[in-house]
């Protein structure tokens, strides 16, 4: 291969953007983690069949607490929900549910 080739992908472990640590595919399944302590409430559809489920990010809790939360505000929108990667997913478009929930509980909610 000519020096001056770009590589997209690479299988070869010796290439030096491999002995970094860089990955060629960024991991999809890695929650977004939010620096700046405010929780954020979103719809999503995106890789889920076309269902929609509203999706909380960045609550400064321990796993155990976070399942707790989720039990109580699936409890609160008569829904179903689970935790998966420090996200609460709650089925259906619950945005404007949520938002007052969280924001009764103390937390900054975008």
């Amino acid at each position: 291969m000519p020096d001056n080739a770009k590589i997209v992908y690479s299988t070869d472990h010796s290439h030096p953007s491999a002995a970094a640590g860089q990955t060629a595919i960024p991991d999809r399944n890695r929650s977004i983690n939010y620096p700046d302590g405010v929780v954020r409430v979103r719809r999503e559809t995106s890789g889920r069949q076309g269902k929609t489920v509203t999706a909380i990010y960045g609550l400064p809790l321990s796993d155990s607490r976070m399942e707790e939360l989720a039990g109580e505000l699936k409890r609160q929108c008569g829904t179903g929900g689970s935790v998966k990667d420090r996200v609460v997913l709650i089925q259906g478009d619950k945005t404007a549910a949520l938002i007052p929930i969280l924001k009764n509980l103390g937390y900054p909610v975008k």
